[in-house]
């Protein structure tokens, strides 16, 4: 008796995702972040174009010259600080759209290889709204234990990161403190300050660095050269219970079709 496939991760299709990951990776720090690798000599620019830009309210008599150079030397410290906070900005907007592309593509490879044995609008529906620890669970139901792999984590610490990012206050930013510290940068650390510690970080301490860029964009490497090639049909045990309603849903809503 021959056992049937019920999902499939085709090894050009594979490939493809991973290359098309690496493509939006290099051309987002070659083309986006590469703007922000000498902040500090564009900070300097910056102090010497004020002095440039305001030399002509300089009076001898009535100016110090310290202070022109002092308010020249603030000028560059916003500038600097202004460009540091555009640096961290633009690097959670390219985690968020890395993020969500994953999350999209392997959605969309489950309802495509689900759409190969099953039809109904519900089922696909299910998956498109399911959320990040749903979709865990209907994977493990193939017997891929992704919840006990390094990148796993990581990909879960990046879903909290995105949504601070987009929403701010709420639950991911509580899980994110509890769970995932290291991207909420608290100020006070080292200070002695009451105001220090794990709780007090707010959304406004969402930060991302280049490693933790790094290790999310690896994490979601290995989750594509992870994906089991073949799952069949005999592998399935048991699968979550809000997959198999909407299975369910779909096929009494055929019968009572048939019916008609």
């Amino acid at each position: 008796m021959s056992d049937y496939v019920l999902f499939q991760m085709w090894k050009p299709f594979r490939k493809s995702l991973i290359k098309r990951h690496h493509f939006y990776v290099e051309q987002a720090r070659k083309r986006l972040l590469s703007q922000f690798e000498d902040i500090e000599a564009d900070a300097n620019k910056a102090a010497k174009v004020w002095l440039e830009q305001n030399h002509a309210r300089f009076d001898p008599d009535h100016h110090n010259p310290e202070d022109f150079y002092e308010a020249a030397n603030d000028a560059g410290i916003e500038f600097y600080e202004l460009l540091s906070d555009m640096r961290e900005q633009t690097r959670l907007n390219i985690t968020a759209g890395m993020f969500h592309e994953w999350d999209k593509q392997l959605r969309d490879w489950l309802v495509r290889e689900i759409e190969h044995w099953h039809s109904g609008d519900n089922t696909r529906l299910k998956v498109w709204s399911a959320d990040f620890n749903q979709i865990a669970d209907l994977l493990e139901s193939f017997g891929w234990k992704i919840r006990a792999t390094t990148y796993f984590r990581a990909l879960d610490a990046c879903r909290l990161v995105v949504n601070v990012y987009k929403h701010g206050e709420g639950k991911s930013l509580t899980d994110l403190r509890q769970n995932y510290p290291e991207y909420l940068d608290d100020p006070l650390k080292g200070t002695g300050s009451v105001f220090t510690g794990p709780k007090y970080p707010d959304h406004t301490n969402l930060k991302v660095s280049e490693k933790q860029f790094q290790g999310f964009s690896d994490a979601i490497v290995a989750f594509w050269q992870d994906v089991p090639e073949d799952v069949f049909e005999s592998q399935i045990k048991t699968v979550p219970d809000w997959f198999g309603k909407a299975i369910l849903k779909d096929q009494n809503g055929q019968r009572h079709a048939n019916k008609k």
